[in-house]
């Protein structure tokens, strides 16, 4: 979330970030949250001039005790014993209001960075880069599900049977195939520096909060309910909150993690073609990379990582663009953000795979991660970054589009080595 001491000092400034990322109602929630902290303040400084005055005069009574003068001490008795429910009612006063203010605190967005277009939705966001060669494919090109139908790779409808939609079963060299992706994307990570994690696929409600799922998106994860824990939509959700309540030192950053996970995401009300065969999935697998770092480099790392993905696409012989998103259509959490698409030939469309954002402060203040200054010793917020590194339905249909064949799907010749074989086809085994 955003501190309070970039709020109060930079007000302008928030406010006019808020209103570039269309947050309804920026002037007003950022005067109430002022208006709170202002009496939160002023609560506290009475709190401590009660407790202090009670401290001296609770010293005064043992005096007049020894000096026999009884009324006098009880008197003063009395007036401590007044000051103390004071105390309690302040303390009342004080936990409520820090909790109205903490609460209305996570309804507010991260700022964007001065580098983010304006714009409203996805039509305004910005071509900042473009790669790789779009194929040119016969026009009875098949689309990723009926190739999948065609050599028997994945079945759609076994999932629906066993689950419901959005949930695929993969079939004999696509599940190798599969595999084969997750330890590539992983392999290429540790290559970069990444340490590799195993996290867990289920996290509670603080690590939701940690990262910025919770409050804003629990309508979109799915819910363990007798436990109270949380499906997770992606490792970057206990990746990262790894470094919740935790002071690290300024020689160890930037932190570079990566893990592989299955990501569950609910979805609700997608439907239509958008979401046909692995276009949208809630059950799919990602390869994420996390960095934890000092605000000063954290750009620079954030370049590293599109260049990472980056060299993901190109090794995949994928077409692809990078874009900068507009202030309206980025994530609640994001001060900066960059999607990877890549082009499915036979549909003819951009395919979202990959989001490297950087979050400035705003997760590290809501995880409490900090790092000592080796200078001055005092404890700063760090900078918290993440991408996926790749997610998985997408560029598997887009390979298989663009890379068809009659005989089957050529695979890509960097993944050969990690799935033993250089065609998709009927030959399952």
């Amino acid at each position: 979330m955003l501190t309070l001491k970039l709020i109060s000092e930079e007000t302008e400034r928030v406010i006019k970030g808020l209103e570039k990322k269309h947050f309804n109602g920026a002037k007003e929630a950022i005067d109430n949250v002022l208006a709170l902290d202002k009496t939160r303040r002023e609560t506290q400084q009475k709190l401590d001039k009660n407790l202090q005055e009670c401290k001296l005069l609770s010293a005064q009574i043992g005096s007049l005790m020894k000096e026999k003068k009884t009324d006098e001490a009880n008197a003063i008795k009395e007036n401590v014993s007044k000051l103390k429910e004071s105390a309690k009612n302040l303390e009342h006063q004080l936990d409520k209001t820090q909790e109205k203010l903490t609460e209305l605190l996570c309804t507010i967005p991260n700022i964007p960075n001065d580098d983010v277009p304006e714009g409203k939705d996805a039509s305004d966001n910005v071509i900042v880069k473009e790669g790789g060669q779009i194929p040119d494919l016969p026009e009875d090109a098949l689309c990723h599900w009926d190739l999948c139908k065609k050599f028997n790779l994945i079945n759609f409808d076994l999932g629906v049977k066993i689950t419901g939609a959005g949930f695929p079963i993969y079939i004999g060299k696509m599940a190798r195939f599969q595999r084969a992706l997750e330890a590539f994307f992983l392999e290429e990570a540790r290559k970069s520096g990444y340490l590799e994690i195993q996290p867990p696929y289920v996290v509670n409600e603080a690590s939701g909060y940690g990262t910025g799922q919770l409050p804003d998106k629990e309508g979109q994860m799915y819910h363990c309910n007798m436990d109270n824990l949380y499906l997770i939509p992606t490792a970057e959700v206990p990746v990262t909150n790894i470094f919740r309540d935790v002071i690290l030192d300024e020689k160890d950053l930037p932190i570079k993690r990566c893990a592989y996970s299955a990501c569950f995401r609910r979805e609700a009300g997608s439907y239509g073609k958008d979401v046909r065969g692995l276009n949208r999935l809630h059950q799919f697998d990602k390869v994420e990379i996390v960095r934890i770092d000092k605000p000063e480099h954290s750009y620079e790392s954030l370049n590293e990582m599109l260049a990472h993905v980056e060299g993901l696409c190109q090794k995949l012989e994928l077409p692809y663009h990078i874009l900068r998103l507009c202030g309206g259509d980025m994530s609640f959490t994001s001060a900066i953000c960059y999607d990877f698409e890549v082009y499915s030939a036979a549909q003819k469309k951009w395919l979202e795979v990959s989001s490297v954002s950087n979050f400035e402060s705003y997760q590290a203040n809501r995880l409490k991660c900090r790092y000592r200054n080796s200078e001055t010793k005092k404890t700063e917020l760090c900078h918290t970054l993440n991408g996926s590194a790749l997610a998985l339905p997408r560029i598997v249909a887009t390979i298989i589009e663009n890379n068809q064949t009659p005989e089957g799907i050529k695979v890509p010749k960097a993944l050969i080595p990690y799935c033993g074989f250089d065609m998709l086809d009927n030959n399952n085994f």
